[in-house]
């Protein structure tokens, strides 16, 4: 019986973990999308009629039209051709439909293990919660899409980061009850190391929203000079705008430096987060957690400053929003094994 157990609690986490796969690779794809301006190329949200695209030249005359309204196209691409429209369709397109088969691949095998008596009551509440998250994800993707569909053709920082912090704490919530469901709980632990772990997850957390809002305000198109910011390790503009706080969230200058202050504290944190991790008696998954976050975390920053000397090229880009995801993975292995 505990054998059978066992083995229905590694399917579930199969599941979880597939799950995570689809996740990742919608955080990608919203990337790239973000990065090629394809964003605001389907005007409507219909969550079930949506599922098809155009499907001959007058459905795509008819989609191509609604766009033609839009404040991007009278703004940014006048004249753009069908064949251009085709372009930035599809990464959209793909994008919400990965977002459909990630919703389809969560509730659906969850009826079932359900249905079979194989979630645990505990787990119930977490699942629906998780539920709950991604249909508050799919509002807000199109709440983010509706700000750029008014009069500035860009959508919100604000809501593009609140998008990407659900994102991420969905995959967070599925990656961590995997853990849980696979892995067994570590013996005596440090609490100052658990805690460290723990705060590191969360630092990891807030870089990713800061990056969401550097992506925002395109912040990673200036300053493309690194290890200082045109010469300055703190640009004098950092406070230009009044009231103060909005420098924060709406001066490239704060924002970039934000982003690169934190970066600066992970590099030096999980350094010594890994040095304690070795002069500890912790497990070996404690050290591979520590290893796996050291260098994930090396391979971000040295994308994260590729990324910003080249001027944000796609596809380094992409690979660096993937990056974030990664490390924010490792970190999460890493906090797990020393619970």
């Amino acid at each position: 019986m505990q054998t059978q157990t066992r083995n229905g609690e590694r399917t579930v986490a199969a599941w979880l973990l597939v799950c995570c796969a689809l996740v990742f690779a919608m955080v990608v794809v919203g990337g790239v999308t973000r990065l090629t301006h394809s964003g605001l190329s389907i005007v409507e949200w219909q969550p079930i009629v949506g599922t098809l695209p155009p499907l001959n030249e007058a459905a795509w005359q008819e989609t191509f039209g609604k766009y033609k309204q839009t404040p991007e196209y009278r703004l940014v691409n006048p004249g753009m051709s069908l064949e251009g429209f085709k372009g930035i369709f599809w990464w959209e397109y793909v994008h919400r439909l990965l977002g459909r088969l990630i919703g389809a691949a969560f509730l659906l095998p969850l009826l079932w293990f359900a249905l079979r008596g194989r979630i645990p009551r505990e787990l119930a509440w977490k699942f629906a919660a998780i539920f709950g998250l991604g249909a508050l994800q799919g509002a807000l993707g199109w709440y983010m899409v509706q700000s750029g569909l008014v009069d500035n053709p860009r959508v919100s920082q604000f809501r593009l980061t609140a998008h990407l912090g659900i994102a991420f704490l969905i995959y967070a919530a599925m990656l961590w009850i995997a853990f849980d469901l696979l892995f067994a709980r570590a013996g005596a632990v440090s609490r100052r190391l658990r805690r460290f772990a723990s705060a590191l997850a969360a630092l990891v957390f807030v870089m990713a929203l800061s990056g969401g809002l550097v992506a925002g305000t395109r912040a990673g198109l200036a300053y493309n000079t690194f290890p200082l910011m045109n010469g300055r390790f703190v640009p004098p503009e950092i406070f230009a705008l009044e009231p103060w706080y909005l420098n924060f969230s709406d001066n490239i200058a704060t924002v970039q430096f934000d982003h690169r202050l934190i970066a600066w504290l992970l590099a030096i944190l999980v350094a010594w987060f890994w040095v304690r991790v070795r002069r500890n008696p912790v497990s070996e998954r404690a050290k591979l957690g520590a290893d796996l976050l050291l260098g994930a975390l090396a391979l971000q920053i040295a994308l994260g400053i590729a990324t910003l000397l080249l001027a944000v090229p796609v596809p380094l880009a992409a690979a660096h929003q993937a990056g974030a995801l990664l490390v924010f993975s490792a970190a999460l292995f890493a906090a797990h094994s020393l619970r």
